[in-house]
This record gives C-alpha cells, structure tokens and sequence, in this order.
C-alpha cells in the first residue's frame, strides 16, 4: 500500500483539487439544497423543518405539471433533432473529399456553440422579426408567404426553441461523430468495397455500426440537459408564449427568486434532479449503454 502511495502519489495530489472543486461546487449546494427543501426557508430568523410540505406544494401545483409538459416537449424535441442533424451533417461531410471545405464547414458549424445564449437570443429575436427579419423578407419574397411573428404566436414557440437550440449545439455534436468516424479502421471500407458495397451501403453497414458507442455517448449525454433547458426560454420568452414554453428551470427561478419561495424551489430542483436520473436510467437501459 505504501509503495502504491509513493509510486502514485503525485497523480493522487493532482487530484485533489478536482476532487475539492466537485465538493465545493457540486455536492455542497446539492447537500444545501436538499436540507432547504425541508425548511420554511426565510432569509432572516428561524428556519423551521416542516417535512415533505414544499414536496406537496409542488405537486400539486399545476403549473409545475404544465411545466414538465413544456420540458418533455422542448426537450425532447431538442433531443431528437439535436442528434438526427449533427449526425446526418457529419456523414455528409465525411464523404466530401475537399479538405479544405471539410475543415472550413465545421469552424462555421462549430461558432454558434462558442456564443452565448443572450448573443443567439439577440440574433434570432433579429432573424425572424416580422417586420425587418430577415427570415420574413426571405419567405415574403421566394414563396409569398405572409409575415409571420413566430415569437410571439404559441405554435411556432416551441418549434423556434427546439430549432434555435439544435442550430446552436449543432457544431459541437457533428466534431464527436466526426472524431468516431475518422477513427475507424480504413481496411474496413476497403473489404467493403471489394465485396461490391456502394457508397451508402459502406455508411449502413461500416460507418454507423463502428460509431455506435459515440452515438450512445451523445445521446446520454444530451439526455442529461433535457429536464435543466433554462437560458434559451429565459432570452426568448414573452408573456405570450409563456404558457407553452416555460419549463421547469424556469419554474424554479420564478419561485425562488422572483417569489422568494426558496424551500418550494429547493423542492421543484430536487425534483428535477429525480427526474433527470430516472430518465438517464431509461436512455442507459434502452440503449444497453453498458454493452458499448
């Protein structure tokens, strides 16, 4: 055991920042929270334990379930698209041969990843105004289709978030497949192409078995932001479409620090953290993720 020490001992003291920093700022506020969650939180004087209260105000609150409703939707639409598109890009691009315009696609691809979503919000709010967008101009001009606000009407609410946060992570998830793909074995394509396959049978039956375990990580790791969607609703939203698009970190904030209901917050967040490993669970189980 002492030898073991003395042999790694450096590799366990860079460590232990880590290791601090995830106590710190992971497991502590987790730790704090679930105490709050317990309490009639109140920012002077006592703060009482009154069991599972705040558990029971939000469930019965329905506008907690409209906004659970709002996170599946958004969510896994999200979900969807957000892993159909970068995958369907990246197989495009690995069949262009032009390196050059390989290499300059995903810097453009990659940029909107690099912004922030109080920058994206800025330009799509821009984008697709109904009196100078440029998404308007464009649809007015090329097919005659009226003006339309698509940020305020609520049937294109949830369609504009789910298509704004796939345009923006986009980049990010096309490099992951694009780094599975160039990682396989090149004598594989070449067996391929010996026994007759054509280009489309060499993705179907070489590209995407080889990248299974990418996309399993992908997909596991986009299934853990589905339930925590706030930033792209809090720089989009309007008294209009809230009723559609507010979800449940927004939920959250709104009782936390616009109501200042801390305890009721603390329990819609643990909530959400219940949720949020349940689903993983599922998207692990459905995918036989262990078997990668």
């Amino acid at each position: 055991m002492l030898k073991t020490w003395c042999k790694y001992g450096a590799l366990y003291l860079m460590m232990v920042p880590v290791i601090c920093y995830f106590l710190v700022y992971g497991y502590y506020p987790l730790a704090r929270g679930l105490q709050i969650s317990f309490q009639d939180y109140r920012l002077i004087g006592n703060r009482p334990y009154i069991g599972f209260d705040n558990y029971g105000t939000v469930w019965h609150d329905p506008n907690f379930w409209k906004s659970l409703t709002n996170t599946l939707v958004i969510g896994g639409g999200s979900l969807v698209c957000g892993f159909l598109a970068p995958l369907i890009i990246a197989l495009s691009l690995n069949e262009v041969l032009k390196s050059w315009f390989k290499k300059t696609a995903q810097m453009i691809l990659y940029v909107p990843h690099l912004l922030s979503w109080v920058v994206v919000g800025g330009m799509w709010i821009y984008l697709l105004s109904p009196d100078t967008g440029l998404v308007n101009l464009l649809l007015q001009r090329t097919l005659d289709i009226p003006p339309v606000h698509y940020l305020a009407e609520s049937g294109w609410a949830r369609v504009v978030m789910i298509l704004v946060a796939t345009w923006k992570d986009m980049g990010y998830n096309c490099i992951l497949f694009l780094a599975g793909i160039v990682a396989i074995n090149p004598s594989l394509y070449e067996a391929a192409r010996l026994d007759g396959a054509t280009r489309w049978q060499q993705v179907r039956y070489v590209t995407l078995p080889q990248i299974q375990s990418t996309m399993k990580v992908v997909l596991l790791l986009n299934t853990l932001g589905v339930l925590r969607i706030f930033d792209q609703v809090f720089v989009l939203r309007n008294n209009s479409t809230a009723p559609d698009v507010d979800v449940l970190m927004y939920y959250t904030y709104q009782k936390g620090i616009l109501d200042f209901h801390v305890g009721v917050a603390a329990a819609a967040s643990m909530l959400v953290l219940i949720f949020t490993l349940l689903l993983t669970l599922i998207v692990r189980k459905l995918t036989r993720f262990d078997e990668v």
